[in-house]
C-alpha cells in the first residue's frame, strides 16, 4: 500500500506538523499502528517520527517500521534514537543502518536510565555519554537532519531550568536542527520556557509536542514520570469518565484543539503530536483546526 501525504492547509493557520508512533509489539499492535498511519499520512505530516525503546530495546521493530515507512509510503520518516546501555559502534552500527534504507533525519536522545525513569542514569562505558556526544557523532556519520528534546519544565535529571537550557545549548552546539518539546498542558509554560531560550540567542524552532489524552491516568502517570505538571482544571475535564469512553474521546479532542487553538492565536505554527498509534483524537483536533486531506498540499507562507 502507498499513503501519499497531501492535505490542504488553505484556511488553516498550520505551517507543519508532525507525527509520532512507536514500533508495535504484536500483530494487532501492528494492525493498528498501519491504519493509524494510513489515516493520518493524507494529512502532509512533515515528518513522522518512530521511537526507540530504553537500551535498544526496539531496536529491530523500530527498523522494521522505519523501513516499511521508506518502502510503502512518500512519508518522511524520523528515526528516534538512544545511546543508552550500547557502545559508540553499536550506536554508529544503527545511524548507518538508517542511513542505508533512506531514513535522513534522526531524533538523537539521551534516553532513560535502564532501570527505568526516576533511577541514576550511568552511561555506557564504551558508549556515547550525553546526547550532545551523540550528536557530534551522527554528524561524523551522514548530513542528517538532527531533532532534539526540550523540557518547557526542565528533565527530571536537570538540576534546574537553567541547567537544562545549558544542556539545549550544547545540543545546538554539536548540530541539532530542531527541538521537540515533551507533551505540556499549560501553554503559559511553554512560552516562559520559549523566553527563555530566545533570551540565550538558541535559535532553532521550538516546536511544541501535543498529546491528545487517550486515557487520563496513564497520561497523568506519564507526566509525573517525565517532570510535566497536569493542571487541576485538567483532571477536572475528565473526573468521572474513567468508563465512558465515548465521552472522554469527545473532551480529549476538545482540550487538545482548544491548547492548539491558543498556540496559534500566540503566534505557534508548527506541531508535533504524540499519537500513541491511534490516529482518531489527533485527525479530529487537526480537522478541528482546518487541516483537509481531499485537495493537494498548499503550505502558508513562513
Amino acid at each position: 500500500m502507498t499513503f501519499l501525504p497531501r492535505a490542504s492547509r488553505s484556511g488553516s493557520p498550520f505551517r507543519s506538523v508532525s507525527f509520532e508512533f512507536f514500533p508495535p509489539k504484536s500483530a494487532e499492535m501492528e494492525a493498528t499502528l498501519w491504519s493509524s498511519i494510513e489515516r493520518l499520512a493524507p494529512l502532509g505530516p512533515t515528518f513522522v517520527s518512530v521511537t526507540y525503546g530504553a537500551g535498544g530495546s526496539t531496536r529491530e521493530r523500530t527498523h522494521a517500521t522505519l523501513t516499511r515507512l521508506v518502502r510503502e509510503t512518500a512519508l518522511k520518516p524520523a528515526a528516534h534514537l538512544t545511546c543508552v546501555a550500547a557502545t559508540r559502534e553499536e550506536v554508529d552500527e544503527v545511524v548507518e543502518g538508517y542511513r542505508d534504507i533512506g531514513v535522513r533525519h534522526i531524533v538523537a536522545l539521551r534516553g532513560d536510565p535502564v532501570a527505568g525513569p526516576g533511577t541514576p542514569y550511568a552511561p555506557h562505558p564504551g558508549g556515547y555519554a550525553t546526547s550532545w556526544d551523540l550528536i557530534a557523532g551522527i554528524r561524523e556519520i551522514g548530513d542528517f537532519e538532527i531533532s532534539v528534546s526540550a523540557y518547557p519544565e526542565k528533565h527530571p535529571d536537570a538540576a534546574s531550568l537553567d541547567a537544562d537550557i545549558d544542556a539545549l545549548q550544547r545540543k545546538v552546539d554539536a548540530g541539532a536542527t530542531r527541538a521537540i518539546t515533551q507533551f505540556f498542558f499549560d501553554n503559559d509554560v511553554f512560552f516562559r520556557f520559549l523566553d527563555k531560550v530566545q533570551a540565550r540567542g538558541i535559535d532553532i524552532p521550538i516546536v511544541p509536542g501535543i498529546v491528545p489524552v487517550q486515557n487520563f491516568k496513564q497520561t497523568a502517570g506519564f507526566a509525573a514520570r517525565t517532570g510535566a505538571s497536569v493542571p487541576a482544571w485538567l483532571a477536572a475535564r475528565f473526573e468521572g469518565l474513567d468508563d465512558d469512553v465515548q465521552t472522554r474521546k469527545l473532551v480529549a479532542a476538545a482540550v487538545a484543539a482548544e491548547q492548539v487553538i491558543d498556540l496559534i492565536d500566540r503566534g505557534v505554527e508548527d506541531f508535533h503530536f504524540y499519537t500513541m498509534n491511534r490516529a482518531d483524537l489527533v485527525y479530529a483536533v487537526c480537522h478541528l483546526l482546518g487541516m483537509r486531506a481531499d485537495r493537494p498540499l498548499q503550505r502558508a507562507a513562513a
